[in-house]
């Protein structure tokens, strides 16, 4: 039994999913429809746009997003899909909800530019900035940011795998939990090049914003199991996918508690969808019984597709 997951902001890259689209009529439509969409060639940013243009929030969760989308949908042109359950990471969820069936992938598409714009937004207003600690387990971490929470605002933002967590707020108090965090053993911290705080309380005009695009879309019962960000649960039928989704741009990303629920659920083989191989390496290293699959080239559809038939 397989799960589907879909990478986040940071997996970005020039030329991704160019390849896919050349191959596959499914995948080049998804890029034709949000280039007319957006109103610019997201597709042409994606192909052979400029790395530092890429990495900018506005663009890249975009970007990443409708590649995600498209590389889903070029596996199912060669395979019926049926995941035990899907889950992504932040920006990723999105692409989870289209496979589930929770989202029309334009609409999800309209969701994703209207966040990160919000997000955007939100980080112009406010000093934020981001860290990564290797090394050090969550609770320390935890620690360290209540610790550094007298030099201003910083939370974990995500709890990625064992031994990798990502804190998040003002740069100070960034700064300090840092310092706090590598006394008490951390291997490593290091600086993120992101334009915020984002997963923190600096993005509450973020939520605001965001909260009224996320008024003007229908969101259905899933057909799948999604295991969400905010809960590292299943959603059922009843979910409030409006609030869900304000309160991810509050909290943390539970990413190694999602990673172990869909192992509980049955998922034994993690089939990565979009540019990059970040999630693979996450996955293996929560659970190093799991089997990954990292899916984003034309070749990587035909190996993914006659795994999945078998």
């Amino acid at each position: 039994m397989y799960a589907l997951v879909f990478p986040g902001q940071g997996s970005q890259a020039r030329g991704m999913g160019k390849e896919i689209a050349e191959a596959f009529a499914s995948a080049r439509k998804v890029y034709e429809e949000a280039d007319e969409i957006l109103g610019y060639r997201l597709s042409a940013l994606c192909f052979e746009g400029d790395e530092e243009e890429l990495r900018q929030t506005v663009h890249a969760q975009p970007a990443l997003f409708v590649t995600s989308v498209a590389t889903w949908y070029a596996l199912s042109e060669q395979v019926e899909l049926h995941p035990i359950c899907v889950a992504g990471h932040s920006v990723g969820e999105y692409a989870a909800l289209v496979a589930a069936g929770v989202l029309e992938w334009q609409d999800g598409l309209r969701l994703v530019r209207a966040r990160a714009e919000a997000m955007q937004a939100a980080a112009e207003g406010s000093q934020g900035t981001m860290a990564a600690v290797l090394g050090l387990d969550a609770e320390a971490v935890e620690t360290a940011c209540v610790e550094a929470s007298s030099a201003g605002v910083v939370c974990v933002a995500n709890y990625n795998c064992p031994g990798q967590v990502v804190i998040s707020g003002e740069v100070d108090a960034v700064n300090r939990a840092a310092e706090l965090c590598r006394a008490k053993g951390a291997k490593r911290v290091i600086p993120l090049r992101v334009s915020g705080g984002f997963h923190s309380p600096l993005m509450q005009p973020a939520a605001e914003q965001f909260r009224r695009a996320l008024q003007e879309v229908r969101f259905r019962p899933p057909k799948v199991r999604v295991v969400a960000n905010r809960t590292a649960n299943a959603l059922g039928e009843e979910t409030d996918f409006a609030a869900l989704l304000t309160e991810q741009l509050l909290h943390s990303v539970r990413w190694e508690e999602s990673v172990r629920r869909m192992w509980e659920l049955g998922a034994r083989l993690f089939v990565e969808l979009g540019p990059g191989d970040v999630l693979s390496g996450l996955i293996r290293r929560t659970i190093a019984e799991a089997q990954t699959l990292a899916v984003h080239t034309a070749e990587d559809v035909h190996r993914a597709a006659d795994l999945l038939k078998s």
